[in-house]
């Protein structure tokens, strides 16, 4: 014998929550907690799960639906014996244990216990707490906030008071049931506490008679805030959210503020509208590419979306003469890159020397030998670069877009930060481990007029692995290069300078040149980076290293 039971709405909290996604059809078998329909309302958005195992014969929501606490969600086909026990277990135990606070004593007067409702699941963390010990609190405002492997939500004051005692505290879990707080109920006397005698029981009918089942569906579902009847426009966020609030979930908007992001700017790319966390990231990395030009900002200076105070407009002409002098193409371009990658990527730095003397004797000597070709120590410092990628992979590796994978290469391409009059580039010398010293000093010259003739193709400066940035020419002792993603590491080499150097029994002359190593510190860690640089130091210094 089968019969046929009505999943409802258990106490979520709320009246009138859209339904953003119906989880099974007609026809479907289900396991107990298994998901039903997902809800979001502006505070959470949480699955709700069968209350028994069985078939699904009919679904009574669809997407765009409101609901509350009662309405039907299924008509599910299960065992009498089986359905039965656990609809009853779920009705009289859990859910109204949970269902509302309840007064701790008669000497507590006002205050009253507020206690998690029925969320769907077990032993859920805390993970934040949205109120203080005498706060006071509003109706349906956040107490603390919940997150599942389902679910981010906020648990609600269920009326208007002063917080006691909180009884929670961060990485605590709770349950249906479990207590969160203390609160002093405003007014005479706190509101009388809804059980689940209150609540409609879910009506038993036998699969024979389905005229009877769906006269019993009807009737609970009209004594139990029934959802809106007759047909419904397409899904559209704007039916379900109020006003203009913006169509995303808790989890999202969190992300959002964590990045400083107006999430009413952010266009959602999910069902009917949807902002979700690739959005939010997306429209980030859009303002940084774009050079996050300030903006006119409104009250309390918002007006960018960063959260960032507005540029100061300031009349130069009136402290002095003054002359304007537009960016070049690649100025705005590299710009806008190296603003995206600096506001990104969390940068570190470690700095080396190397001793190049004898490096700099054999240079010396080859530039005498092929005097039609210029060999610079750039080019030894490629392949000393080729030969730390091979023994640290992590340097030759880039995050994947969602930031939870490292793609690793087997090739070995290698940008050059190249300075020309109109701005930085960086071409890219292709398959570098394959190449000679000659070879790379023809290569590195070539591509060094074409970026100064504005001759470099798209192709020529894209696929890098790693990059170089060498001030070694002009001057300086050392600096911070800007990672160029989506690589995670750039080496900046600066003038080498003759230091006394102790060796052992007095101090001697040596060339010295100094490293800059910036990394990506989601990649790489200070070890690593201390290893690496420690590694390239040793290959310059005894260039033999590089025909192993």
């Amino acid at each position: 014998m089968v019969d046929v039971k009505q999943a409802l709405v258990p106490d979520i909290g709320h009246e009138q929550v859209p339904v953003i996604e119906v989880l099974v059809k007609p026809g479907d078998t289900v396991a107990v907690d298994q998901g039903l329909v997902t809800l979001e309302s502006d505070k959470a958005t949480m699955e709700l799960p069968a209350p028994f195992a069985g078939v699904v014969k009919e679904v009574k929501l669809k997407v765009g639906d409101e609901v509350s606490q009662g309405s039907v969600i299924a008509l599910i086909e299960t065992a009498a014996d089986s359905g039965k026990a656990e609809n009853d277990g779920k009705t009289t135990g859990k859910n109204a244990e949970a269902s509302a606070p309840v007064t701790s004593s008669p000497a507590a007067a006002a205050a009253r216990e507020v206690v998690v409702p029925d969320i769907g699941s077990d032993n859920v963390p805390v993970i934040e707490l949205l109120v203080a010990v005498g706060a006071s609190v509003r109706k349906d405002q956040g107490l603390v906030t919940l997150e599942s492997d389902k679910a981010t939500m906020e648990v609600p004051a269920p009326f208007d008071g002063v917080v006691k005692e909180l009884k929670v505290k961060i990485g605590d879990t709770v349950s249906p049931g479990s207590l969160l707080a203390l609160v002093e109920a405003a007014g005479e006397a706190a509101p009388q506490a809804r059980t689940a005698a209150a609540v409609a029981e879910p009506a038993a009918v036998s699969a024979s008679a389905p005229a009877p089942a769906e006269a019993a569906a009807s009737k609970a579902v009209a004594a139990a805030a029934p959802v809106q009847a007759g047909p419904r426009p397409p899904f559209d966020a704007r039916i379900v959210m109020p006003g203009d609030a913006p169509y995303a979930s808790p989890a999202v908007r969190a992300f959002a503020r964590e990045l400083g992001v107006e999430i009413h700017q952010v266009k959602g790319s999910g069902r009917g509208g949807r902002i979700q966390r690739e959005d939010v990231a997306a429209w980030v990395k859009h303002a940084l590419a774009a050079g996050a030009r300030p903006t006119e900002a409104g009250a309390g200076g918002q007006g960018n979306g960063l959260n960032l105070l507005p540029w100061p407009k300031v009349d130069f002409a009136k402290f002095g003469e003054v002359e304007e002098q537009p960016l070049s193409r690649i100025k705005k371009i590299s710009g806008a890159n190296l603003a995206r990658n600096w506001a990104m990527i969390p940068h570190v730095t470690q700095h080396d020397e190397a001793d190049i003397t004898e490096l700099e004797a054999f240079r010396k000597q080859l530039g005498a030998e092929n005097k039609d070709l210029k060999v610079t120590p750039l080019v030894f410092q490629i392949k000393a670069v080729v030969a730390a990628l091979k023994a640290f992979p992590t340097f030759n590796a880039s995050l994947d877009a969602s930031g939870e994978k490292l793609i690793l290469k087997k090739y070995f391409h290698i940008g050059i930060a190249v300075d020309t009059p109109d701005g930085l580039v960086v071409p890219v010398i292709r398959d570098a481990d394959q190449k000679g010293l000659l070879t790379l000093a023809a290569e590195l010259g070539e591509i060094s007029r074409k970026a100064r003739d504005k001759k470099l193709g798209a192709a020529e400066m894209s696929g890098g692995c790693f990059s170089i940035s060498s001030l070694g020419g002009i001057g300086g002792t050392g600096f911070t290069p800007i990672v160029n993603a989506p690589e995670v590491a750039i080496l900046g080499v600066s003038k080498a300078q003759t230091k006394p150097v102790w060796n052992g029994k007095d101090f001697a002359p040596r060339l010295m040149l100094p490293l800059s190593l910036s990394y990506d510190h989601r990649v790489v860690d200070g070890a690593a980076a201390a290893r690496f640089t420690a590694f390239l130091a040793a290959q310059l210094g005894d260039i033999r290293r590089l025909l192993l």
